[in-house]
């Protein structure tokens, strides 16, 4: 009997569409999206949150469009940043036509609360004419009134039958270039609703565990229900809804990514939690170093443990590893090789001049190898 190798996720197949330049679904990688939490009309604050997004990793950002002002700011926001940029609507289908008009690459919309068919069809001829995509999204705690008489509360099935009621206005208007998320706060709801719904389509779906708390609170809620998701093959593109900056909702999703080999970007720091055995300052050495590496994006692994009873056999495993020795005289490895040794008060420096030295060579590598492959 063969066994498949456990390290092997074993993606949903989903058809694929683009927000913008970036494809979704189909074999494309999981895209980390974010959204601004910036007056969208203050244009200044709303690019500069938006290009610190991008510095972490986004892939895609959305903002909020809620007059005309907003909607119409886009056209000053859009050229100055170099993600596709998402489009917040709900309700009224005007703001939806304008941010179309001026350089939105997706809207968020629930095609039901736009209004009449009618009004939808505009939508719909607004996003055909300027190439967005859609994306439908449904929320638990914005269930339609029907919906909720029906299933006496918020429940995977009535988040489903929304979230399909909503793609058949779509369909019905010939315009199937939409994602579907179907989110709630409640990460038992959350995962149910989108094993259900992964079942009964073939859409991307967006993941996320919406209104999921601050730094600590929400990062542990959306890694254990996007994770386990991921972990089952669903999802296409996911955002970690965090009660913090924006780029921090980047750095976990691509955190939960990593962790599932869905994903690489940066430098991926294993080290160990340290006990009476650790021979220098483990927590403080690791703190400091992943803030000085937080610049890397080149994919690597760079193990710091503190003493000899893990360590080598972390080390093994990564680019570059670190193990506490004896007498303030450590041992680093190099593609888990012993190379050398090294005193106590060069850890930091010592460790990130390697790292941006191994990066630099990883880069130059790639670099010239897609111009070889060019010039063939």
């Amino acid at each position: 009997m063969s066994v498949r190798p456990y390290r092997d996720i074993i993606r949903r197949k989903s058809r694929q569409i683009h927000v913008g330049k970036v494809p979704i679904g189909g074999d494309a990688p999981i895209a980390v999206q974010t959204m601004t939490n910036t007056l969208t009309h203050d244009v200044e604050a709303t690019v500069a949150q938006i290009l610190a997004s991008e510095a972490a990793g986004a892939d895609i950002v959305r903002v909020s469009c809620p007059d005309q002002e907003s909607s119409l700011a886009l056209k000053h926001i859009v050229p100055r940043v170099h993600v596709p940029i998402v489009a917040d609507i709900h309700f009224h289908y005007k703001r939806a036509i304008e941010a179309a008009e001026n350089g939105a690459a997706c809207l968020r919309i629930n095609p039901g609360n736009i209004g009449s068919s009618e009004r939808v069809k505009e939508v719909v001829k607004a996003a055909k004419d300027y190439g967005l995509s859609m994306r439908i999204g449904v929320n638990a705690g914005s269930l339609e009134k029907d919906l909720l008489e029906k299933y006496g509360e918020p429940c995977p099935e009535a988040m489903v039958e929304s979230a399909l009621d909503h793609a058949k206005i779509l369909q019905d208007h010939d315009f199937h270039e939409f994602k579907i998320s179907v989110k709630a706060s409640d990460v038992f709801l959350a995962v149910a609703a989108y094993q259900q719904l992964a079942d009964v389509c073939d859409y991307p779906l967006h993941l996320g565990i919406t209104e999921a708390g601050g730094m600590m609170t929400g990062t542990t809620k959306s890694a254990i229900g996007m994770g386990s998701l991921l972990w089952a093959g669903i999802g296409d593109t996911i955002r970690v809804s965090l009660s913090a900056d924006p780029p921090e909702e980047v750095r976990v999703a691509f955190e939960i990514l990593k962790a599932l080999n869905l994903r690489r970007r940066g430098v991926q720091v294993i080290s160990c939690p340290s006990c009476a055995r650790q021979q220098y300052e483990v927590i403080k050495t690791v703190e400091i170093l992943e803030k000085r590496l937080a610049h890397i994006t080149t994919p690597m692994t760079l193990s710091v443990i503190g003493c000899v009873v893990n360590g080598p056999g972390e080390a093994r495993e990564t680019d570059i590893g670190f193990t506490g020795g004896g007498n303030g005289t450590h041992q680093v490895y190099v593609a888990g090789v012993p190379h050398h040794r090294l005193k106590d008060e060069n850890i930091v420096d010592h460790l990130v001049a390697m790292v941006e030295k191994k990066a630099a060579e990883i880069e130059a590598a790639k670099a010239a190898k897609e111009t070889a492959e060019a010039a063939e």
